[in-house]
């Protein structure tokens, strides 16, 4: 028999404001995940606990791209180019055989195909994707897949925009031919893909601590957020990609924040385990010896570190397989928080099994979007169902 003051009139709740948080505060879900289960909270450190101030740091990525190119040999017109962040997306496809920016649908069916600015009309789509589909082929096609991608993305359009619309070269099949010079649309790619490298390699890192106010978010939720998760006994890990000189003074910036009392917390005390270096995807298979970093000189040590695992200390590289072991986690004890769909979320998940939390800063707007456009979306399930009651 139910309790009666336990009962609670539906009526009496019509009233109760109800609390909505912002769509860019909200977390979606696919499956289930009871939180009470998880012992291992890990966070990637690029665009997951340090959010970039978009579009700046894009904007800061495509001038430096743009000044390699130009020292690489390409013309100093691609000085005049300037970064439009509501054309680049994640996910398109860079086909290198024909020079194409491709959007696919989940299936592998081509939804739009630009080759710099210009969409590609029907006749030519299909003389080059028949039956507008394409297989993924990783030796021809390029997957844009991460927010890194974004400026790359955008010059690869501008590039092969500016040598299309010039007169003065010949269009082939796959690339473009002025004189005895041929440039292939794959050449175009390496290029871009060199200068791409050669940035992240120190030049992007070096800008972006120099004036670190003007590209990297600082929030002191962050700080609460960490210390709540540890509150009942779970672990808190650092695994990231990036070295410890480049993670030691972005986390300092965005964690070592002034408490009410005027003391500040080193970055590191926030975390059970950290380790920079790790090369994922490769962390998830083979990875690479696992070393101890020394916070004086930022240099690893020789030889593979055996364990344990001290809270405190930097470590660089290793596996999944030596760390698990070493924290003593199981696959479905972690719950992995990153922003790249391979390299953070499908290689944790299907290697080692580990739960998974994308960040997807996209998806904002996507809901923003849906909600302005419900009536449309609404008008084509109403289509669709009535082609089904026609064909049944």
């Amino acid at each position: 028999m139910m309790d009666s003051d336990a009962f609670i009139d539906p009526e009496s709740l019509k009233n109760v404001a109800v609390q909505k948080r912002e769509t860019k505060h909200r977390i979606f879900v696919n499956r289930s995940l009871q939180l009470d289960k998880i012992k291992f909270f890990g966070f990637d450190m690029d665009y997951t606990l340090a959010q970039y101030k978009s579009p700046q740091y894009e904007e800061l990525a495509f001038d430096i791209i743009k000044s390699r190119l130009i020292k690489l040999g390409y013309p100093s017109k691609i000085a005049e180019f300037t970064y439009d962040p509501s054309f680049p997306l994640r996910g398109l496809w860079f086909d290198r055989l024909y020079g194409t920016l491709l959007k696919m649908d989940q299936f592998g069916n081509i939804l739009s195909c630009l080759r710099g600015f210009n969409l590609i009309q029907r006749e030519e789509l299909r003389a080059m994707y028949p039956n507008k589909f394409v297989k993924y082929d990783e030796k021809r096609i390029e997957i844009m897949n991460t927010l890194f991608s974004l400026p790359e993305t955008y010059m690869l359009s501008c590039v092969i925009n500016l040598f299309v619309s010039d007169s003065d070269y010949i269009k082939t099949e796959h690339g473009l031919k002025k004189g005895t010079l041929y440039m292939s649309y794959a050449s175009i790619y390496e290029d871009v893909r060199a200068a791409c490298d050669w940035m992240h390699r120190g030049e992007l890192k070096q800008r972006t601590l120099a004036n670190i106010g003007e590209y990297v978010e600082r929030d002191p939720r962050l700080c609460v957020l960490l210390d709540r998760l540890r509150v009942n006994g779970a672990k808190v890990f650092l695994l990231t990609n990036s070295d410890f000189e480049y993670s030691d003074a972005i986390m300092s910036y965005i964690l070592e924040i002034p408490r009410p009392d005027g003391t500040i917390r080193k970055w590191t005390t926030y975390f059970d385990y950290i380790v920079t270096d790790a090369r994922k995807p490769a962390f998830f298979q083979e990875g690479t010896i696992l070393r101890v970093v020394s916070q004086e000189t930022g240099q690893p040590s020789i030889g593979h570190h055996m364990g344990p695992l001290e809270t405190g200390q930097i470590y660089s590289g290793g596996s999944c397989e030596v760390f698990s072991s070493l924290i003593g986690a199981r696959g479905k004890d972690v719950l992995y928080v990153g922003d790249h769909v391979y390299g953070d979320i499908l290689k944790s998940k299907k290697t080692v099994g580990w739960r998974t939390y994308l960040i997807i800063p996209e998806l904002a707007n996507e809901v923003y979007v849906w909600k302005r456009k419900k009536s449309l979306f609404d008008e084509l399930q109403k289509i669709d169902n009535n082609l089904e009651t026609i064909y049944r």
